[in-house]
């Protein structure tokens, strides 16, 4: 039996209800379910019909029924976030990867709590607190950032084979045929980094001690591996690790390696032709100009159309002039020169101004910009014969009575006492090769055409990418909180990790016009409410997710469960366990 209510409108405008109880039967003759009305409720108090209601539905147990007015609804914990990256990690093999004990199981919440509310370990644990992670992921004790740091160090020790499960998993749907790879550093804070090193700095932080990080992605740009090396590394220093990784640990043959220009020098394309693997990298402007001097190739080829080049005994170039990279340099050498030429005036300005200053410092000063700017190929600096003596007098401190009198009568001289200096020839041969870029293969023409090269070395768009959303976007893999070397790398493969599934969902939310950021804030607002009937905990039910919500998750092809299971484990920051320990005692 069950209530049946049914509203229809009436042609007065009214809308009328009935209230019914009914039950459900099969009719023996033809064997179809029908109903039929056993009550009619509708002059029946409404306190009196939901009693009934909620007594038919728990017919079963009503020892355990209390009233209407006993029932309580309080809020728990966020549920939406954590579980589509759940959902989503799944799919993407990670719970393979890490495995279902305890530690795999704490790796796959630091991988969460990294894509939905980036920080530390001990903010990952107040993460916790607030989602639903003890529920979801299932664990079977509780945890501190103590537990956290120590699983990095775990993580480090198995990366080799986590990374090697999800290779498998990952050829078994897209079989690999080209590896992008490409290095990128990060500073740190502070002094006590264990690979942290001085070396050159790609975030523009002087002075501070870096790390240098190496990415190996496949042709879609999906990331395979990550590699942590000291500070001071140079890139072509690291790609002889990746090579051992694709031929050894990924047992790969016959595929084609990526590298960015000056990254593939002659030990590493020794190193892959050993390995039996192709090449397409780009080479050097100092590269090109060699090949220009021993007539291998033409400064008329370089065009805005491809040409491809084959050296007679050597490797293949694909060609290309770029004009709105040609357009771009020129402005930028005319802003330097414009830059130079206001600091000139501004020193020379200051020289006509006062009698005492010095034209060296003035000199000095000009230089630095020249330096700064990397000019001096073309721009010098002449000064007048006025400076020269002035500076002298001033320099041995003679007469300075004299010399101030000569200075206060001659201040006119001080007029364009530094002037610029431009070599038009040598301007030509620094914009001769503005735009001109030259890329190096080992394929054949039979094995891929022109287009083809020229495309697959521009995926490694696809890297960079990858190091702009996991350093300085979304996922925040600085400032680093870590020190020793098994954390540092442990923390870079979690952050790897976390873009694996932040990558998932930015392509299946494409179609939302929303960021993966604002995706996971919205469903972050999706979690769970306790009902309690009397003093007994009936359920804990998640909320029914909003339209927008709904959209993301079926986006995600995630559907949400109706029930979240009860869990007593406490996850806690270190220094409230140990107070709540002390309290017990």
């Amino acid at each position: 039996m069950y209530i049946d209510r049914t509203q229809w409108p009436s042609k007065n405008g009214k809308t009328y209800t009935s209230v019914w109880l009914r039950e459900s039967y099969r009719d023996p003759a033809d064997g179809k379910v029908k109903k039929r009305a056993i009550l009619n409720l509708k002059d029946v108090p409404a306190a009196v019909v939901d009693a009934l209601e909620l007594a038919l539905k728990h017919q079963a147990h009503l020892a355990e029924l209390c009233s209407l007015d006993e029932l309580q609804v309080q809020h728990q914990r966020s549920v939406g976030a954590v579980w589509a990256a759940y959902q989503v990690a799944q799919r993407l093999g990670l719970l393979q990867a890490l495995g279902q004990d305890p530690q795999g199981k704490l790796a796959l919440w630091q991988i969460i709590a990294r894509l939905i509310d980036q920080g530390s370990r001990l903010s990952a644990v107040r993460l916790a607190e607030g989602h639903a992670a003890a529920e979801i992921l299932q664990f079977e004790r509780g945890f501190s950032e103590n537990e956290l740091y120590d699983n990095l160090g775990w993580l480090q020790e198995r990366q080799n084979a986590i990374e090697k499960t999800l290779f498998s998993l990952r050829q078994d749907a897209c079989p690999t045929r080209l590896f992008l790879y490409d290095v990128t550093s990060s500073y740190l804070e502070g002094e006590c980094n264990a690979l942290g090193r001085f070396g050159y700095n790609r975030d523009g932080k002087r002075g501070k001690l870096q790390i240098v990080i190496g990415l190996l992605c496949d042709q879609q740009g999906e990331p395979l591996a990550a590699e942590v090396f000291e500070g001071n590394t140079l890139d072509p220093k690291t790609v002889a690790s990746q090579i051992r990784k694709a031929a050894g640990a990924f047992g790969c043959q016959a595929v084609t390696f990526v590298g960015d220009r000056g990254m593939l020098k002659s030990a590493q394309l020794e190193g892959l032709e050993e390995a039996g693997f192709d090449y397409i990298t780009a080479i050097t402007k100092p590269q090109i100009r060699t090949l220009l001097s021993r007539g291998v190739l033409q400064l008329d080829m370089f065009d805005a159309r491809l040409l491809d080049v084959e050296e007679e005994g050597g490797a293949r170039y694909v060609l290309r002039r770029n004009p709105a990279r040609a357009a771009e340099l020129a402005a930028t050498r005319q802003s330097k020169r414009a830059r130079i030429e206001r600091a000139l005036a501004e020193r020379n300005a200051y020289l006509e101004a006062h009698a005492h200053a010095s034209v060296g410092v003035a000199r000095k000063h000009v230089q630095g910009w020249i330096g700064k700017l990397a000019v001096g190929g073309w721009i010098a600096l002449a000064g007048s014969g006025r400076e020269n003596a002035n500076d002298k007098d001033n320099d041995n401190g003679k007469d300075k009575d004299k010399d101030h009198n000569k200075d206060k009568n001659g201040a006119n001289n001080r007029k364009n006492m530094l002037s610029l200096v431009i070599d038009e020839e040598a301007l030509r041969e620094a914009a001769r090769l503005d735009g001109c870029y030259a890329l190096k293969t080992s394929l054949g023409r039979e094995r891929a055409d022109t287009q083809t090269v020229h495309a697959r070395y521009k995926d490694l768009a696809h890297v960079e990418r990858a190091f702009r959303t996991s350093k300085t976007g979304h996922l925040e893999l600085r400032p680093i909180f870590v020190r020793t070397e098994e954390h540092t790398r442990g923390h870079v493969l979690v952050v790897m990790l976390a873009y694996k599934i932040r990558r998932y969902l930015e392509r299946a939310w494409a179609g939302l016009e929303v960021t993966v950021e604002e995706g996971l804030d919205k469903l972050k607002l999706l979690g769970a409410v306790q009902v309690t009937l009397g003093s007994k905990v009936e359920l804990i039910r998640i909320v029914r997710p909003n339209a927008q919500q709904q959209r993301l998750l079926e986006a995600i092809g995630v559907t949400m469960p109706e029930f979240l299971p009860k869990s007593d484990v406490v996850v806690d920051t270190h220094k409230k366990l140990v107070e709540r320990r002390k309290n017990v005692e």
